[in-house]
């Protein structure tokens, strides 16, 4: 039996009780008027996308890989799902919610988590910054043709959430600013939005159901595309996040863990008529900055939320947007990595241009998973090309003037398989060449195909062709894929 097992679970449920019941306190009610929204954005009822929040929550906090993150319904998963609510029903998102879970399970037990470290750190300034930006949009319809008393009482839960802390920090100044504003806004006679303009909360606790889909092949082939992409964005998202989380606190997570969470999460919640949903960003972030730390407070924030729309539901109905509003922008503000603007300058550009481009993808299309393949193309392109340039052939002829030997160094792949080609004069009446590789590396089938062309070209001149200095990888790669010492080579290389 593993001894640190049980420190290690007690230190991340109970390691900070305290700090992680109070920042529940807060993300619960910031989740309420999100999941509202997702939920519209997904074409379902409002108590789809809380009921949702809830059981991916509590769930995530059992069996996921991050301590303190909070997945719950997103608009990253939503968007996906508004056409088949359109065009088959509730009951069908439901069973594509149900399968997404199985597939980030199987992504799971294929490791698939760890291609996480592929991701740049480029990529990964430009998905936050575009984040940021995206969160702070969403508050623009809260803040366009309302009352100016909303822009007082925005300015005033940003008051207290960036002063109060300055006095003390035992409570979290989010809740505090959510607290005071409600107050206040009892004794305003103005008109401004409150939850309960969001839409309607549910009055019930979730109940199991099964979705009432055909079981069959058909079902498979609708729910399929849907629930396969739902799967690859919300791993997508909650890995990313989860790498920020790590960050903010200086702990590690653990990404296959976080995979099977993610995938049990959407499995169940399914059941009990929730969308399929993934890591929240801006609410880890708030949990983050209100203290929490431990499985507590995402678990703790499920539950808040389920307690506060059905148990206290005309309480939380009053509460101002224009509290959540001043969460969510310091959320986006503290988000944002502002270093990065100075960076530009002193980065370099091909690093820039990926961050600049990740935002920009993402903003444009408010999908990250876009975004965030856009970057990791941009940056594996530059870094192929950079690698490319680190590459040289230099050579020398023999007294008698008879043998030529090169000497390549540096790495032979796609990128740099047109210059290794170009550096041999094949023109030069020779009686031996020798193609020296002792300080370079053959990676793939370009590069194969490159060392065969020269090889070929000058037997064809009728000088003598001699390898040497193949290192074992490349050995391997050079015995198993090339052709130059097969029987009709140059017309099978040319037939290519």
């Amino acid at each position: 039996m593993n001894t640190d097992f049980l420190p290690k679970l007690r230190a991340e449920w109970l390691g900070n009780i305290r700090g992680d019941v109070l920042s529940a306190m807060v993300v619960a009610m910031a989740l309420i008027p999100e999941a509202i929204a997702f939920s519209i954005i997904a074409g379902v009822d409002p108590k789809v996308g809380l009921f949702a929040s809830f059981s991916i929550a509590v769930i995530t906090s059992i069996f996921g890989g991050r301590p303190g993150m909070i997945s719950a319904a997103t608009a990253a998963t939503a968007v996906l799902m508004g056409s088949l609510v359109r065009e088959y029903g509730l009951d069908y998102l439901l069973a594509a919610t149900v399968l997404a879970g199985i597939l980030q399970m199987l992504a799971g037990v294929l490791r698939l988590g760890n291609l996480m470290k592929f991701v740049s750190k480029s990529v990964m300034t430009g998905f936050v910054n575009a984040l940021a930006i995206l969160i702070f949009m969403a508050q623009l319809p809260e803040l366009t043709n309302v009352p100016w008393v909303t822009y007082v009482m925005v300015a005033g839960g940003l008051a207290i959430i960036y002063l109060f802390p300055r006095l003390t920090k035992v409570v979290p100044s989010p809740l505090v600013a959510i607290v005071v504003l409600t107050t206040i806004s009892l004794f305003i006679t103005s008109d401004f939005h409150t939850v309960g303009d969001m839409g309607k909360l549910p009055d019930a606790f979730p109940a199991f159901m099964i979705p009432n889909v055909p079981f069959n092949l058909d079902t498979l082939l609708i729910i399929l595309p849907y629930s396969a992409g739902v799967a690859a964005v919300g791993l997508l998202e909650s890995l990313m996040t989860a790498s920020i989380v790590d960050d903010l606190t200086d702990t590690p997570s653990n990404r296959i863990r976080e995979c099977y969470g993610q995938g049990i999460a959407n499995f169940c919640t399914g059941f009990i008529g929730g969308m399929a949903g993934c890591a929240m960003i801006g609410q880890s972030v708030i949990n983050v900055k209100s203290g929490g730390r431990g499985r507590l407070s995402t678990f703790l924030a499920g539950v808040f939320l389920l307690i506060l729309i059905v148990v206290l539901g005309d309480l939380v109905r009053i509460i101002p947007m224009a509290a959540l509003v001043a969460i969510m922008i310091m959320v986006s503000i503290g988000t944002f990595s502002w270093s990065s603007i100075k960076n530009l300058k002193t980065h370099p550009r091909s690093s820039s241009a990926v961050m600049l481009s990740t935002v920009v993808v993402v903003v444009a299309t408010h999908n990250l998973a876009i975004g965030v393949l856009v970057g990791v193309l941009l940056s594996g392109i530059f870094f192929a090309w950079k690698i490319s340039q680190i590459f040289r052939i230099r050579s020398e002829i023999s007294t008698d003037g008879a043998t030529r030997t090169y000497h390549v160094e540096g790495q032979i792949f796609f990128a740099s398989a047109e210059k290794f080609t170009q550096a041999f004069d094949f023109k030069e009446a020779l009686d031996k060449v020798v193609i020296d590789v002792s300080h370079a590396h053959i990676w793939d089938i370009s590069s194969v195909s490159a060392l065969d062309m020269v090889v070929l070209k000058f037997r064809r001149e009728g000088a003598d062709v001699e390898l040497i200095g193949l290192n074992d990888a490349s050995e391997t790669i050079v015995d198993k894929l090339a052709l130059h010492d097969k029987p009709g080579a140059f017309e099978r290389l040319m037939g290519h």
